[in-house]
């Protein structure tokens, strides 16, 4: 995850220099919000996908969080992830802008400063480049996801993803590649990183928005699934839906879209990438790289 140059409240810092006291607040507390951008590589240069609604979404996290007054405008960091990406001179990289306090210790939010930054990576395929074409092994994690009153399901913000940490490196340390985690009711939910689509007798189910991240990533494949000719219902999924499934993929910023080949040593389907899943990752790839019918509306192009 290296890079030149990290943004931090206007300024452009040296990667070794950009870094925060030990006592920072954020740091033992959780209290902050990040976002996650991915940059693709196309013929007109560095295009960066679907950045206004990251940045709408990383300011309503604040909002959710609490602060009283976003630092800085929408435009305004806009304008700086095009600088850091700029002066690192990376054509597809991925985005990190965090929102962080330091300060007075303790838990007052009112009494720490709020800081922002923005780094840069060059950064491959999360579940791996093997995992896009002959798809990953989840396991069903016995870590459930949170109540939607606890932390609040539709901010990214930085505590909440201990309950991802906990359930990813149990799956890792099981021989998985990744976490199904449920919701309190017992339905799922998403993955510790991801959202979740099952396919079955040639119709897309998801979760419904109430108890997941409404990911952009997501709502992108809603999008593609129906250019693409499939109807996608959102209702509550049990478990053994999923084991039922003919066809079941992941999707995010990091993951992009990559489909699930077994579930708790359970084959998906025929135990490979399924037609639905191999059709939606061409659309999207195509898209991001500029080529797609939704490229114009959805990529921005760093000048």
């Amino acid at each position: 995850m290296k890079s030149d140059y990290i943004w931090i409240d206007g300024q452009l810092i040296p990667y070794a220099e950009a870094t925060v006291h030990m006592l920072t607040g954020t740091l033992h507390y959780g209290y902050g919000a990040f976002e996650g951008i991915r940059a693709y590589a196309t013929e007109r240069g560095a295009a960066i996908f679907r950045l206004r609604e990251h940045l709408e979404r990383f300011i309503g996290s604040a909002r959710v969080l609490g602060l009283v007054e976003f630092p800085y405008t929408q435009d305004e960091l806009r304008a700086a992830v095009h600088q850091t990406i700029r002066v690192n001179g990376f054509q597809g990289c991925y985005i990190r802008p965090l929102l962080y306090f330091d300060g007075a210790m303790g838990l007052n939010m009112d009494a720490a400063t709020p800081h922002v930054s923005i780094a840069t990576w060059e950064w491959g395929a999360y579940l791996g480049d093997e995992g896009l074409e002959k798809g990953v092994h989840m396991m069903v994690s016995s870590f459930t996801r949170h109540h939607i009153n606890v932390t609040m399901t539709k901010a990214k913000i930085t505590g909440n993803y201990a309950n991802s940490v906990l359930a990813k490196t149990l799956a890792l340390r099981a021989g998985y590649d990744e976490a199904i985690m449920l919701d309190p009711e017992g339905y799922v939910a998403e993955c510790s990183g991801e959202n979740l689509f099952l396919v079955r007798k040639g119709v897309v189910y998801t979760p419904p928005r109430a108890t997941i991240l409404e990911g952009i990533t997501r709502d992108s494949v809603i999008t593609l699934l129906g250019d693409l000719g499939y109807s996608v219902v959102e209702e509550p999924i049990s478990r053994d839906q999923l084991y039922l499934a003919d066809e079941v993929f992941a999707c995010g910023t990091a993951a992009e879209v990559t489909p699930v080949r077994m579930i708790d040593h359970r084959p998906v389907g025929d135990g490979r990438r399924g037609p639905v899943a191999k059709a939606l990752q061409d659309l999207f790839f195509q898209t991001v790289r500029g080529e797609g019918q939704r490229s114009a509306e959805w990529l921005d192009y760093v000048a």
